[in-house]
């Protein structure tokens, strides 16, 4: 009966032995197969597949010629974290936009792994406490895991950007620069908050009514049980008065100065 660890056994010896470069040839074809196994256990959108198996090819073949036959373990059992770690490092030194310390690298990239296992098993996504069981970490490291995981990806500048129905938009690069519409809006907010700062409650509940809920005099005026004409009076009253109190300020200043 044929015996593929004898087999393994008989090809390491003639490499070893005599340097038979047929055999460690032999030798890398029939563990191909578990470097690219291993290759697409860690495969990701942003690393494509054949950069992947290329470094799983070269630390297989790293191992079989640092491979130590006397040991007597299987060479698999040797050569797959060799393959993991020169994964690991791979995305680790290669991958990152934004790299976090290696431990934390190298959580994320197990998390990662963890989530795609435990999603295709059962068909939904993991939560985090059941992921932080199967790593054997408490369920903040693997938020914290998810965060860094994030420094893994980034955009181009020149990567159109996806509008509301779709379709390809502007660059990130072709909007630097443009006039932001919202800083007219933050500038309104700023100067909502100062005015609201000198008004008592019922003044402030009518002038937040009428400019951040949009309601008209009369609908507050309903509201509060007071006519359209009031609420016109205690709305031109609240914006006027910090006008008022800086006009009174002003000579007091002079005076003191």
């Amino acid at each position: 009966m044929f015996d593929q660890r004898d087999e393994d056994k008989r090809l390491f010896f003639a490499y070893r032995r005599s340097g038979e470069l047929a055999a460690r040839d032999a030798l890398i074809q029939r563990f191909l197969p578990l470097a690219r196994s291993l290759a697409r256990r860690y495969a990701r959108a942003t690393e494509p597949l054949d950069d992947l198996e290329q470094v799983a090819s070269l630390a297989l073949i790293k191992a079989i010629d640092a491979y130590d036959l006397e040991r007597g373990t299987a060479f698999s059992s040797y050569a797959v974290p060799c393959i993991a770690g020169a994964l690991k490092r791979h995305f680790r030194d290669a991958c990152w936009a934004v790299r976090p310390p290696r431990e934390l690298q190298e959580l994320a990239m197990e998390v990662a792994r963890l989530n795609d296992e435990l999603s295709a098993a059962t068909g939904a996504p993991p939560t985090a406490a059941q992921i932080a069981e199967e790593a054997g970490v408490d369920v903040e490291a693997v938020l914290e895991a998810r965060e860094a995981y994030r420094g893994l990806h980034f955009d181009s500048l020149d990567r159109p950007q996806r509008t509301g129905d779709g379709e390809d938009g502007d660059s990130i690069l072709e909007t630097l620069g443009a006039r932001d519409t919202e800083i007219r809006r933050v500038l309104d907010r700023v100067a909502l908050d100062t005015l609201l700062s000198t008004l008592d409650d019922r003044e402030q509940q009518i002038v937040r009514l009428y400019y951040q809920q949009e309601l008209t005099q009369s609908e507050i005026g309903e509201r509060l049980g007071c006519s359209q004409m009031h609420i016109s009076r205690l709305l031109r009253r609240a914006i006027t008065r910090p006008e008022t109190a800086t006009r009174q300020q002003q000579p007091e200043q002079r005076s003191a100065a």
